[in-house]
């Protein structure tokens, strides 16, 4: 008879457990599917909130220790978001979104090395993951490791012709060494593909790589079709400036660096550059105002510089000369400075003091085509 009772109390209890069992599977899953409706929303407190309820009950439950690193990540607290996501991975070894947000969040810390290593370990369980292989090859162009870099970019490009990661991740790898051609042949496949929807970064990073090999008037339409996208953009504005400095326009030059100022009336270097624009034109008084102007902001040696070409051009020759006498030793690698107290001496005709100035340069072991070329004139003259 007891045992009977006995036995009845178990099945009661048995039964009892498994709704309740159920029950709270089913407030989990629906923390966890709020938590990250919550996300998406940006209402990053009220995640939390639901993440955490879920750790109460199940310290270690994936969905909500990889939702508490997604919030933190999406704070930018991305030290705290690693220790979520860490801890994850050691309740669930190779949890493709813990390994994710920890490689974006060590990226994020510039830890690249750290970033690359958790990639590799993802592309264990996915190694066609086109997004993570682009991830992987930006990081090590981060750490300037060409080779690796661009292997796997071109591994996404035989995947998926004109990837746009791919494209404009293998444009910056080329462009940050000095290889402009080769980037300019990847970001204009991306113009190729894309044509008028093309990102308005690609048009003024081929209008850049025209400017760093001096072909000034290529570069110029990319810039101008930047501006018609975003008639604001600081770097068409400033990459349409500098070609038509580039093609010996000064005035046209000057109407984007006024552009500039319009919006950024403080910005000491396009300040100097609008003041070498009316010196270029011989508007002296202009130009000083715009130097001044610069130098009341903050000490800018190209201010002085400008100021002393204007000087020695008036005729007040021995001002620019201890003007730039005193800038040469405190930049003394800076071939412009030479240069400019070297065409003082001549302006005063003193030509051996201008070539002391060009030898002292030459002293340092710079080659410089501008010094080398004013030496010459003098020693042949």
């Amino acid at each position: 008879m007891s045992d009977q009772t006995n036995h009845h109390d178990e099945s009661e209890f048995d039964a009892g457990t498994a709704p309740q069992q159920n029950n709270a599977l089913a407030e989990i899953a629906e923390l966890s599917k709020k938590g990250y409706q919550y996300l998406k929303e940006n209402r990053i407190s009220d995640a939390e909130r639901n993440f955490r309820r879920i750790l109460e009950e199940d310290p270690e439950n994936n969905y909500a220790l990889v939702g508490l690193g997604d919030a933190a990540r999406k704070r930018s607290s991305h030290r705290d978001a690693v220790d979520y996501y860490k801890k994850c991975l050691i309740y669930h070894p190779g949890n493709n979104y813990a390994l994710f947000g920890l490689a974006d969040c060590y990226k994020a810390l510039n830890q690249y090395q750290k970033a690359i290593e958790i990639w590799e370990q993802y592309l264990l369980h996915d190694n066609k993951n086109i997004t993570v292989l682009t991830r992987i090859a930006d990081a090590y162009r981060k750490v300037r490791d060409f080779r690796k870099s661009k292997a796997i970019y071109l591994r996404v490009l035989e995947m998926e012709l004109d990837n746009p990661y791919a494209l404009i991740g293998l444009g910056h790898l080329h462009y940050d060494f000095k290889e402009y051609r080769d980037a300019l042949h990847y970001w204009q496949r991306m113009v190729d593909a894309q044509g008028d929807m093309v990102d308005i970064r690609v048009l003024t990073s081929i209008g850049n790589c025209y400017r760093k090999l001096k072909q000034f008037d290529q570069g110029v339409p990319y810039f101008e079709k930047a501006l018609v996208k975003e008639p604001d953009n600081f770097y068409a504005l400033f990459g349409l400036a500098d070609c038509f400095r580039g093609t010996g326009e000064p005035q046209r030059s000057l109407d984007y660096w006024n552009r500039i100022l319009d919006k950024d009336p403080r910005n000491k270097v396009i300040l100097t550059r609008a003041g070498d624009a009316y010196r270029s034109m011989d508007r002296f008084e202009e130009a000083a105002d715009y130097y001044e102007r610069a130098l009341n902001i903050e000490f800018d040696v190209y201010a002085v510089l400008g100021l002393a070409t204007i000087s020695r051009l008036q005729g007040k020759v021995e001002s620019a000369i201890e003007s730039l006498k005193r800038l040469v030793q405190n930049d003394a690698k800076n071939y412009r400075l030479h240069l400019e107290l070297a065409q003082c001496y001549l302006a005063v005709g003193d030509r051996r003091k201008a070539e002391e100035t060009l030898q002292d340069f030459m002293r340092l072991g710079i080659r410089n085509p501008h010094i080398q070329d004013l030496m010459a004139k003098i020693q042949n003259s």
